[in-house]
């Protein structure tokens, strides 16, 4: 088994993390999310930032190790680090179309791109590292959770 390269894996989770703040900046004051009417099942604000930053780690490390694992089809494992980078751009652009331009059903459909867009990199993932595609499942789940409160909020207002 080879060493792991943790300078590697830390600049993988650092860039994942860097696209959440990102976003964050492009999504400016989240005040504007209080005034929303929201449904029932919308969890508390302070869930956000915890849950992103664990789902931005768990990408970075599934990223990593797709990076470092070696493969015949190099092409393959090119595309889907293409794939990975395309998700967080589109992830990043969200909260700027949901908090900074109030673009509730627009920002919806967008959260259904990038909802196909990582089940696409989660099964070239899973091709090439069984384990890198797994730690995206939460991922998933989260973003399916997302697109129903995005719509919900969309409905509300």
């Amino acid at each position: 088994m080879k060493k792991p390269n943790y300078k590697l894996l830390i600049t993988f989770i650092v860039v994942a993390l860097a696209f959440g703040g990102i976003g964050a900046l492009l999504g400016g004051n989240m005040d504007k999310f209080d005034t929303l009417n929201k449904p029932s099942f919308a969890p508390p604000a302070i869930l956000f930032p915890i849950v992103w930053s664990i789902l931005y780690i768990l990408m970075g490390i599934s990223a990593y190790i797709v990076c470092v694992n070696r493969t015949d089809d190099q092409s393959f494992k090119n595309k889907a680090l293409a794939i990975y980078l395309l998700q967080l751009v589109i992830n990043c652009l969200w909260t700027l179309f949901f908090f900074r331009l109030n673009m509730l059903l627009f920002s919806f459909i967008w959260l259904i791109l990038l909802l196909v867009v990582v089940i696409i990199m989660i099964f070239k993932f899973y091709k090439i590292s069984p384990i890198a595609g797994i730690l995206q499942i939460p991922y998933v789940i989260w973003l399916i959770f997302a697109a129903i409160l995005n719509y919900a909020i969309y409905t509300l207002n």
